[in-house]
């Protein structure tokens, strides 16, 4: 199975820099995720898109992820967007805007925490969209937390730290 992983940044990627104790959006984490895992029968292509907390990202660099996307679409059984929580659900709307009948899964998966805490939640999420690469149907999802979400509709539950699906 191919897949397409874009990195955009987010927390999940942030890194600690104990000269002036920031966490910043250096550079991608996720091949030190995906190097643990257990990933024998998948082709990987992992594209450094950018690397911005998504409180950062502009109406061009959402154009630059949707264009991303459609260009990989063709080559790819699925893919992952690997981004920011605070704002992972107006790209996933644009994008199910914008990609419409999609014939592959693209997922969105972040995290709360970086996946250099302890406590992260980074290894979780990334390896359930990896497996939810081979079960889901084509369309836009968000995969965290041990959830599927279908965008459209999909929003950040911020008292729970998580995502869930407006009602």
């Amino acid at each position: 199975m191919k897949i397409c992983i874009i990195g955009t940044g987010g927390t999940i990627e942030k890194t600690y820099d104990e000269t002036d104790g920031s966490l910043r959006n250096v550079e991608s984490v996720l091949d030190s995720i995906l190097v643990r895992l257990r990933l024998h029968d998948l082709d990987i292509r992992h594209i450094e898109l950018m690397s911005k907390d998504s409180l950062d990202l502009t109406d061009a660099d959402r154009e630059k992820i949707v264009a991303s996307v459609v260009s990989e679409m063709d080559e790819a059984d699925a893919i992952i967007v690997v981004h920011g929580t605070d704002t992972l659900s107006v790209t996933g709307e644009l994008l199910h805007k914008r990609l419409g009948d999609v014939k592959i899964p693209v997922i969105l998966t972040g995290a709360m925490r970086p996946y250099e805490f302890r406590d992260t939640d980074a290894v979780q999420n990334v390896t359930e969209s990896l497996l939810a690469c081979r079960l889901l149907s084509p369309g836009v999802y968000a995969v965290l937390h041990n959830r599927t979400l279908r965008f459209p509709g999909v929003v950040k539950d911020r008292d729970r730290s998580t995502f869930v699906e407006r009602s």
